[in-house]
Order: C-alpha cells, then sequence, then structure tokens
C-alpha cells in the first residue's frame, strides 16, 4: 500500500532528474578540479552517456542504483511490484545494448553507481575513477605507433644532427 495518493505520488516521480543529479555534480566537479575535460550528456551516442572524455575515449555513466537495478542494493517496491521488476529489467537490458554498441564504437565505458559516491566510499571511488581514465589512456598510447619529430624543411629537431655532421653535445 502505497503511503500517498496517485496524484501526489505521480508529482514526487516527476521531480526525479535524469541528469545533473547530485551523484553526477560531485563526479563533474572532482574530474574539472584534476583538468580533465568533457562533455555531458551527449545525445549523439548511444544511452546519452552523463560525461563523455573525448581525447581519453572514455564515457562514464552514473547510475541510480533503484532505477537501473543495482544488485547490491536490489530492492523493489512492494507496491505494483510486476510493474517495478519488469521496468528495472528493461532499464537492465537498455543499458547493457547501449554499452555494447559504445564498446563497438571504440569507447571505453565505465559505470559508476550511486552507491559508490556516498560520503563513506566517496573518495576512493573518485580515486578509481582517474586511476582507470590514465591507466586507460596508457594503454591506448602504447598501441599506436609514435611518430617521429616532424621538423620543417632545412630545419634541425633540438637534440638532432643534420646528415653528415658528428654529435655533439649543445649547450
Amino acid at each position: 500500500m502505497d503511503i500517498w495518493s496517485k496524484k501526489k505520488r505521480s508529482a514526487v516521480m516527476a521531480k526525479i532528474r535524469s541528469k545533473d543529479t547530485k551523484p553526477e555534480w560531485i563526479v563533474r566537479r572532482y574530474l574539472f578540479s584534476r583538468g580533465y575535460r568533457y562533455c555531458k550528456n551527449v545525445k549523439g551516442l548511444p544511452g546519452t552517456p552523463d560525461i563523455v572524455l573525448h581525447k581519453y575515449a572514455i564515457v562514464i555513466f552514473i547510475h541510480g542504483c533503484f532505477w537501473h537495478g543495482h544488485e547490491v542494493d536490489k530492492h523493489i517496491p512492494a507496491t505494483n511490484h510486476e510493474y517495478w521488476k519488469n521496468k528495472i529489467e528493461k532499464n537492465k537490458l537498455r543499458d547493457k545494448r547501449n554499452k555494447e554498441k559504445l564498446k563497438q564504437m571504440g569507447w571505453r565505458v565505465m559505470t559508476i553507481w550511486e552507491c559508490q559516491l556516498k560520503s563513506a566510499v566517496r573518495q576512493k571511488t573518485l580515486l578509481e575513477i582517474e586511476y582507470h581514465i590514465n591507466h586507460s589512456y596508457l594503454e591506448y598510447f602504447r598501441q599506436k605507433p609514435v611518430k617521429p619529430y616532424e621538423t620543417r624543411q632545412n630545419e634541425k629537431a633540438p637534440g638532432m644532427v643534420a646528415e653528415g655532421e658528428e654529435w655533439s653535445e649543445q649547450k
């Protein structure tokens, strides 16, 4: 039995945001303060990721535990149980499809759960996010061949020796 009338419940549910939530703000503020630049809620990508780091080829989804069916929290309301169960399962399937599409497009996908941003574990989670961004970036560049230093015609790159010259320390 719901404690509110249908009209009141509808008004409460309508106020739940889908973007610019507190968990999103926490992650975005942290990333920005650490020098990462990003786009938010990019509609052109599957699932409209909450944060997109183009430079690092990473998308971040920040999921609410209830709406996306986090296995740790597993709470389904007793009222209208079947409806909520089906809705959350559909959300989980949609999330899985979107993540697979993004991976096929070459993106690395991170999912941060709302419960991971509670004050007791927030700092650990934020540090892990940063670690994975940096680790992913380094892995990406290890796979790419390094281009030699390009110079203009008739110019030497710093520390380089032209053909026929001997190397000597430059001071």
